[in-house]
């Protein structure tokens, strides 16, 4: 007998009475193969701030709750410190040098992907997705990145009801959902909300950041937009429970780069790429799983493939699922990851492609003769703006000297100098290493078929037009 056919005869009451919850939500979810997935990407959040990070000072109940649930992972990374890149990469699987989005989408910038790139919207509209975007979007063409539904709104309590409308309507249709849910928090100008003030005097500064009053007083405004960002996926949790849908949602929270400060968004240092990474899979078999692999934003999309079960080529992706490793704390074979950042704005050009192991991190800067630029945003706040004033000679552990111009070659021994100040390329003892790690960034850059690999040709002596593209 057909379960449906079961409940006409006893009543859903006593069909209840009769199976396991555990069971009736496994034939649910089988009669249904329906598998749903919240996407939930903040913007500009670092690292340590959150509380399931350690940061006793933010109130962070919605990412902590999804921690107790799920995995939190401890060397999350993004590809690119800004927006539309990394935007690019989390809904494709590719690193943005391949896709053509180098920089940001909107306005003047006007970078966008090439036709041909596939997205995880389109990917799971084919398989029968009820697909949605619901606040900041950021990337383009539309039909590269197309969704059955935008909404529009930006307060994250707001887009959470109107999430829950959604999914109520994609029941009726009886279709799986992918919300892809994108604050406008914690970026600039700091969106926060009027309670729940933070005292600029509690807040943690960062090593690469100076404590200084205006550092201060923009972190706690910076704390409090977080604490908004949170606000959403709290309530997101509580629809689903309410919906019935916490047992079949899978939840992914990133944030798309680091925090809006000078060295961190738009840098490849330590705070502009490392990044909170939750992750909860409603069958992984632990909870309040801390995973130190290290996983990179290219491999979202292959693990919500992964999850929803679509079947898919993984040549076509950069990245790999991490699904299989949910419930491990020391897994195997994820010990590096690579990044590739060319612009943000259409004025700041500074490629740069790194890789990151567990102990060594090597930075090549590719157009190391040119100032490092800042971002409009983070040009004018009050932190940069007080350190310009005052005539500076450093920022934070750095000089201002060594802060705005950079050799062709940062090489880090990340356990011994996690905050990268002491630059060992030019040092004899690591000259070996340095070899190591460069033949490693062009490796990659082969494989992804980035396109400045030609800076490495060049240096090695090939004449113009002799150069293949």
């Amino acid at each position: 007998m057909k379960r449906r056919d079961f409940l006409k005869t006893m009543g859903a009451g006593a069909a209840a009475l009769t199976l396991p919850r555990n069971l009736l939500h496994a034939e649910n979810v089988k009669s249904k193969q329906h598998k749903n997935i919240l996407l939930y990407v903040v913007d500009d959040q670092g690292t340590t701030d959150a509380g399931c990070y350690g940061n006793k000072v933010i109130k962070t109940p919605g990412l902590d709750l999804l921690a107790k649930n799920g995995t939190r992972f401890t060397n999350g990374f993004c590809t690119t410190a800004s927006c539309s890149p990394s935007r690019s990469v989390i809904l494709t699987g590719k690193h943005n040098h391949a896709t053509g989005m180098y920089g940001l989408n909107h306005k003047i910038h006007h970078f966008t992907s090439f036709d041909s790139v596939k997205s995880l919207p389109n990917l799971l509209g084919k398989e029968g997705y009820e697909t949605i975007s619901v606040g900041k979007y950021h990337v383009g063409p539309e039909k590269v990145y197309h969704f059955d539904k935008y909404l529009k709104t930006h307060a994250p309590l707001t887009m959470a009801d109107e999430c829950k409308e959604a999914i109520l309507e994609s029941d009726k249709s009886n279709k799986p959902f992918f919300i892809y849910f994108c604050t406008h928090e914690p970026h600039r100008p700091f969106i926060r909300d009027g309670s729940d003030k933070i005292n600029p005097a509690d807040v943690i500064v960062p090593p690469f950041l100076p404590d200084t009053k205006e550092v201060r007083e923009e972190l706690a405004e910076y704390y409090m937009s977080v604490q908004r960002g949170d606000s959403g996926l709290l309530k997101m949790i509580e629809i689903l429970k309410q919906t019935g849908h916490w047992d079949d949602t899978l939840i992914i929270y990133v944030s798309d780069n680091g925090m809006p400060f000078p060295g961190a968004k738009t840098t490849l240092y330590e705070p502009g790429m490392k990044l909170p990474c939750v992750v909860r899979d409603p069958f992984q078999s632990k909870k309040g799983v801390v995973c130190d692999g290290m996983v990179s934003w290219t491999d979202i999309a292959p693990s919500i493939l992964d999850y929803a079960g679509i079947k898919y080529d993984k040549s076509e992706f950069h990245g790999r699922s991490f699904i299989p490793i949910l419930s491990e704390e020391k897994p195997k074979g994820r010990d590096e990851v690579f990044g590739s950042h060319t612009f943000h704005e259409v004025t700041m050009y500074y490629p740069m492609r790194v890789v990151r192991e567990r102990q060594y991190k090597l930075l090549w800067n590719l157009a190391y003769p040119l100032e490092f630029p800042t971002a409009n945003d983070i040009w004018k706040s009050k932190t940069w703006q007080s350190v310009l004033k005052k005539d500076s000679q450093k920022f934070g552990k750095r000089t201002m000297d060594s802060f705005l111009h950079r050799p062709e070659f940062e090489l880090y021994d990340i356990k011994k100098d996690p905050d990268e100040i002491n630059n060992l390329a030019g040092d004899p003892k690591y000259a070996k290493i340095l070899e190591e790690l460069k033949e490693k960034i062009k490796k990659f850059q082969e494989g992804t078929k980035d396109p400045w690999i030609v800076k490495w040709k060049r240096k090695a002596g090939y004449l113009p037009g002799s150069i293949p593209m």
